[in-house]
């Protein structure tokens, strides 16, 4: 037993559900993406949660109305419109689930309205002690007009942050977009997000196995969890930029908590999204931090690295911020352990 070990959380990933939150702009083809998921014979046993029924045109005929606002679509999925507190909703459909008085499902996927910010939800999901004893966050996925373009992104900062959040970015209506500007919109995606995967959707189809997936616990893989590769270029784009930190040494705990903390301390608003999996002295598996501006989940200490590679990786998305502040003061000893995105 480390000397550490009593600071991390032990990984428990197996035994939680996985949510996926889908995202993305007014129009941006979040609804017709569902309704094509819902359909998918794999994605039966999925629980569904959306902000009201009569904002979402499901094609799907609602039958069996169950408790509250809970129904089961004909495709066999669960699904529950939430008017209030979404902690409320989650807590109360597993409460039913474990009761018997809901279909048992495997998977929650929540549909967030055009013009919400996402990052609550997720801080939800990662540092909520009422649910992260039964759920873990998997994907989030954003939903990208193809057909108007970057305008949205432009201008509004909720389309902004919804592209910045994401795990996967789907760039929809291809088929109605000359290809010239879907492929500019494609290169503009990736400096605002690089570590998301971007995907080309029409009508809404696409494979789930795509799609979710997205968490630590289905990679076991450090560099595709990150999605290291796509990070070799730092670049601004709309005042977003990447930066990557690798340490091949073992870090200081309380050296990396310390720095850290400061960041999140004064500019937390401006650290869009978070993801590191470290080598921490004294510790023999990897630590895996992951935050949403100043919201971050409980360190946990994986049992084991996947391979002999024991670089600590460090991924930040930020938003109006300078790299000379962001890697000021990271304790990753000497210079060449820091590798700009």
């Amino acid at each position: 037993m480390s000397t550490a070990s009593s600071l991390f959380d032990r990984d428990r990933s197996a035994e939680r559900l996985p949510v996926s939150l889908i995202t993305g702009f007014l129009g941006s083809g979040k609804t017709t993406l569902l309704n094509r998921l819902l359909q998918r014979p794999e994605m039966a046993d999925s629980a569904v949660i959306i902000n009201e029924f009569g904002e979402t045109a499901l094609d799907h005929l609602l039958v069996e109305p169950i408790a509250g606002e809970a129904v089961v679509l004909a495709s066999g999925c669960l699904c529950c419109a939430v008017r209030g507190d979404l902690q409320i909703a989650l807590r109360r459909l597993l409460v039913q689930r474990d009761r018997g008085e809901v279909p048992a499902f495997s998977r929650v996927l929540i549909e967030t309205s055009g013009l919400a910010d996402p990052a609550p939800v997720v801080q939800l999901l990662l540092n909520n002690p009422l649910l992260g004893h039964d759920l873990r966050l998997d994907t989030v996925v954003a939903t990208i007009d193809g057909a108007a373009g970057l305008s949205p992104v432009e201008r509004y900062a909720e389309a902004l942050k919804q592209a910045a959040l994401a795990d996967r970015l789907l760039v929809t209506k291809t088929d109605i977009a000359p290809a010239a500007e879907v492929e500019a919109l494609v290169r503009a995606l990736h400096g605002i997000n690089p570590g998301a995967s971007i995907e080309i959707v029409v009508h809404g189809e696409i494979d789930p196995a795509r799609l979710f997936g997205a968490g630590l616990h289905e990679q076991r893989d450090p560099g595709r969890w990150l999605n290291i590769r796509a990070y070799h270029d730092h670049r601004h784009t709309h005042g977003i930029s990447a930066v990557s930190f690798v340490a091949e040494q073992p870090l200081d705990w309380l050296a990396f908590h310390r720095w850290l903390g400061d960041l999140r301390a004064t500019y937390g608003d401006r650290l869009l999204r978070v993801k590191g999996v470290l080598n921490v002295a004294d510790e023999e598996g990897p630590v895996v931090i992951h935050g949403v501006q100043h919201i971050f989940h409980p360190p946990v200490a994986l049992r084991r690295w996947p391979d002999g590679d024991r670089t600590s990786r460090l991924v930040m998305i930020v938003r109006d911020l300078d790299r000379e502040t962001v890697v000021a003061g990271w304790p990753g000893r000497a210079a060449q352990d820091l590798r700009p995105g």
